[in-house]
């Protein structure tokens, strides 16, 4: 199983942390079955940005980016040529490092 790494993030983990999942996971669900309450609002239906993530490393190891994640992806907040929104990024074989932003588009946040 690929280890997900979490950069520290004050809200959803203070000290980072290392998780495992299995192969095909998105990293959205590798997350909330970890007990990281990611925001999704659209409840993982790529239809807003708010779980939006920063992948460090292993970008290239995740499934391509398709348009409609694309689209969605130019309004995120804090945006960078590594960014995924962690409900459509699968994970394969590798290890991957990530980084959740500090903010999201979303000005309450959901309670999933």
């Amino acid at each position: 199983m690929p280890i997900i790494n979490i950069l520290p993030h004050p809200e959803y983990c203070p000290q980072g942390v290392q998780i495992s999942a299995p192969v095909g996971t998105s990293i959205c669900e590798a997350l909330l079955e970890n007990r990281i309450n990611i925001e999704h609002a659209c409840d993982m239906s790529c239809a807003c940005t708010t779980c939006h993530v920063i992948v460090r490393e292993g970008f290239n190891s995740l499934n391509e980016l398709d348009e409609s994640e694309e689209d969605l992806l130019d309004r995120a907040w804090g945006l960078e040529p590594n960014s995924r929104l962690s409900c459509q990024a699968i994970l394969a074989q590798h290890d991957i490092t990530v980084d959740i932003p500090r903010y999201s588009i979303n000005h309450a946040k959901e309670n999933h």
